[in-house]
Parts: C-alpha cells; sequence; structure tokens
C-alpha cells in the first residue's frame, strides 16, 4: 500500500473512534515522546508534522550537546525534520478527556532520506540488513519497573507505596499474587487501557524487590515491539498516576532493592518462518552459535545504548543480582545472555544486560545488531557457564557511564553497520547529561563529608 492509501485507512481509523485530537509523537535519545498536539482535522490536512532536527540532541534534562558538536552534525540554519505518521503505529489514550489518539512519526528530510539521528529509523536499517538476507527478527522484552509513593522532593529516597490493604509493603515478595494484588485496581485500568491500544501483554509478575513488578510482552515483530514498549511506559505512568502513587522504570530507584532490566528474548526466522536458531536435527545451529559470539564481542562496545545513564550502572554494583559479564549458558540467570530451555522451534537467547531505563527503539536494535554482525563475520561465543556465573571475571563490561562512552567511541568495527553521525550523537547527549549530574552535590556528600573533612 502506498503513502496515501495508508494515509487513508488511519483518517479512516481517527474518523470511526470519533477522535478530536492527535498526538503527534517521535522518540529522542532518551525516549522521550516529543512532538506536537493538533486537532484531528490539522493532522488531517497536514499529513505529519515538522519538528526541529535539534530536538533529536536534546538531553533528559533538556539542554542540549555542546555547540561544537550541536554545528557539527546540524545545519546551522537549525532546519526542521518532516515527520510522517505510521499508519501501524496508531493508538488509543485511554486516559484522556476527550477522544484522543497518539500516532508515532518517522522522520526524514526534505528529499525524503531517514534522519540518521533518530532512534526509530535506527532500529529500522537494521531491520532491513536483517531482510537482505531474508531473515525477520522475533522479539519478546520483559519490562520491570517500582511503584513508589509519590513525592515531590528528589532530595527524598523514594517509599513503597500503601497498598489497598493500607499497608506498605515491606521485604522481598518474589512472585506474590498476594503483594502483586495489593494493586489490583492500578493494574486492572492498566490491562484495560493496554487492549484499547492493541498492546501485547502477557504476564504480570512480582518482582524480586519492594514493590517491584515485571510485565512480560508476547512475542512479535522487533519495530512492533519497540513502539508497543514505547507507548506501555506512558500508559503505566499515566495508570500509577491515576492511583496516586508512581511508576518508575529507572534502573536502580530505590538503595539495597534489585535494579530493573528490559530483558530482551531474541530469535530469527527465515523465508519460511523457520527458525535459523535450530539445526534440522533439533540441535543448536551455527547461527544460533555466532549470534551469541557477536552479543559477547559487541555488547561491550554498545554498552551506552543498553545502560544509558549514570543510574544505570547502580544496577551493576557487586551483589545487586545483575550480570556483569557477556557470558552466556542454557538456564543461567546469572550470565548475562541466558538461553532458556525451549523446543527447537522456540529457540532463543535472552539478553538480560539492558536496563529498564534504556531507549526501547536503541536497545532493540543493538542486541539485534550485535547478533547480526555475528553471524555475517561468523564470529565463535566462549563455552558456555555451568553453574554460577555473578563472579566470572572475564568478559565483564564497563562499569562506569565514562568508561562504556570511551569505549563506544573508539569503536571502529561498526561504523559500517552505524553511521558515525549517529555514534556521535549519541554520544554527545549522554556525556552532556552526564557532566549536568556531575554539577550536582549529593545527600551522601552531605552526610559524610560536611563535618568529616
Amino acid at each position: 500500500m502506498n503513502a496515501s492509501g495508508k494515509l487513508e485507512r488511519l483518517t479512516l481509523w481517527l474518523k470511526e473512534r470519533k477522535i478530536t485530537e492527535v498526538e503527534c509523537l517521535i522518540s529522542d535519545m532518551t525516549g522521550i515522546a516529543r512532538g506536537k498536539i493538533a486537532p484531528t482535522s490539522k493532522f488531517i490536512a497536514e499529513r505529519g508534522m515538522r519538528l526541529p532536527e535539534s530536538v533529536l540532541l536534546q538531553t533528559v534534562t533538556g539542554d542540549y550537546v555542546n555547540e561544537d558538536v550541536y554545528y557539527r552534525l546540524l545545519d546551522p540554519a537549525e532546519i526542521d525534520m518532516f515527520c510522517h505518521p505510521d499508519e501501524s503505529a496508531a493508538f488509543l489514550v485511554p486516559w484522556a478527556v476527550e477522544p484522543t489518539a497518539m500516532v508515532i512519526h518517522d522522520t526524514c528530510d526534505k528529499w525524503g532520506n531517514p534522519i540518521e539521528l533518530s532512534p526509530r529509523n535506527l532500529l529500522k536499517k537494521v531491520l532491513a540488513m536483517y531482510a537482505e538476507r531474508g531473515w525477520q527478527p522475533i522479539v519478546a522484552p520483559e519490562m520491570e519497573f517500582y511503584l513508589t509513593q509519590r513525592s515531590g522532593d528528589p532530595d527524598y529516597p523514594l517509599q513503597a507505596p500503601v497498598g489497598r490493604s493500607g499497608r506498605q509493603e515491606i521485604g522481598r515478595q518474589s512472585f506474590s499474587i498476594d503483594a502483586a494484588n495489593e494493586f489490583d485496581p492500578l493494574f486492572e485500568d492498566m490491562y484495560d487501557w493496554c487492549e484499547a491500544q492493541g498492546l501485547d501483554l502477557d504476564t504480570l509478575i512480582h518482582e524480586e524487590g519492594t514493590a517491584q513488578m515485571e510485565i512480560n510482552f508476547r512475542h512479535g515483530e522487533a519495530l512492533h515491539l519497540a513502539d508497543q514498549i514505547f507507548v506501555f511506559k506512558r500508559t503505566l505512568r499515566e495508570a500509577a498516576l491515576k492511583h496516586n502513587v508512581t511508576a518508575t522504570f529507572m534502573a536502580k530507584p530505590m538503595t539495597g532493592e534489585p535494579g530493573s532490566a528490559m530483558h530482551l528474548h531474541q530469535s530469527v526466522l527465515d523465508r519460511d518462518g523457520q527458525n535459523i536458531f535450530s539445526a534440522p536435527d533439533g540441535s543448536m545451529s551455527e547461527l544460533f552459535l555466532n549470534h551469541i559470539g557477536g552479543l559477547q564481542k559487541y555488547i561491550p562496545e554498545l554498552l551506552p545504548l543498553f545502560a544509558p545513564n549514570v543510574n544505570s550502572f547502580r544496577r551493576f554494583l557487586p551483589g545487586t543480582s545483575a550480570p556483569v559479564n557477556v557470558e552466556w549458558g542454557e538456564e543461567n540467570r546469572t550470565v548475562g545472555l541466558r538461553v532458556p530451555d525451549s523446543a527447537p522451534h522456540n529457540r532463543r537467547v535472552e539478553n538480560r544486560l539492558p536496563g529498564a531505563d534504556a531507549n526501547p527503539y536503541l536497545a532493540i536494535a543493538a542486541s539485534l545488531l550485535c547478533g547480526y554482525v555475528g553471524m555475517v563475520e561468523q564470529l565463535q561465543p566462549s563455552a558456555p557457564v555451568q553453574g554460577r556465573g555473578y563472579e566470572r571475571r572475564s568478559l565483564r563490561l564497563p562499569l562506569t557511564l565514562e568508561a562504556a562512552l570511551e569505549r563506544m567511541e573508539n569503536c571502529r568495527a561498526l561504523e559500517r553497520y552505524l553511521n558515525p553521525r549517529f555514534i556521535t550523537a549519541y554520544i554527545a547527549v549522554k556525556r552532556a547529561e552526564n557532566e549536568n549530574f556531575k554539577r550536582v552535590i549529593s545527600s551522601w556528600e552531605r552526610a559524610f563529608l560536611l563535618l568529616s573533612v
């Protein structure tokens, strides 16, 4: 179907639902929804929107990268990029007072070339590489998050919320049904809203941390799942606010509690829909081992796409139950790359390293790219880990954002796959955020240094 036909179908979808307002969205580097809100009539008439490309160089604090990088990457005239609605990425906004939809847009220049700094375009580029070889990646994300009491003071430590029993959750409640049911009204709204949006949610579980939960998505096409995570984060936050609590996807929001991950299960199908990770006899295929080899070699080079913030690396501290390596093993949750026990047609690898705070487009793109390069370059993995892998010293990851950014900046092996402009832009955004962070005096410094040094 051509662009005109797709827009007509989207127009019909809006009219059938009597939508009066459209939120026109793109994802920035952080995963924040940026864009415009338009009356439906204006949205249909204009067939998209224009935004300054500088939006993609904006940090989580709303600042921009330094001027040297800014004007090296962007037109000095600060021209607009053109944003076109993707009719397959239209969702209802169930919490809005008026009938409202959100539509995710693709970005291009005036000649129709994809904007290289766009996270969604990066994922589409990686998927195109797979398609050229007759492959289709399938992913199934698992999103961990915390519910907390609402607080207007960022210096005050987060606290677990009070459930419907009137009591605050304490202690570890892994897989507890009753502990999850404490927040039934919130989750009922969440599921109702996600169903209205067509999100493919699967199971809800109570995770290890206090008021920490996990939502699993059904497996599916990678771009569609990235869009769903992008929408789900907004949806859950709105459901939490309705019930006077906060939902956070910070990688490590609470001291002494486990971090929150975005585990990515990934497999690859051929043109006939067969899983290329399994050989005809049902054993692991050579391509599967190559895929793991690529993940092992290149995840450390692209770690800032999986752990994008200073807070992300708190999840990797010793004793936090998060793997800090790219070892692999079967049915082993102590390594970064777990191969679940499954039937041959369901064979997959679970990348357990991305944080819940990662931009879903970038984390999925990076994870699939690492595996793709492994298959193309026929990389071999290390021997699988038997038993506990937390303390393994080989194949370890950078442990600070500064070290990870430096390693990504110096990686030349992936420049043929990742445009250098994107790498420069992403690193500049993350360094600007890190510099902003370092200007803030923490409560730890005031507590231990104020009268001691």
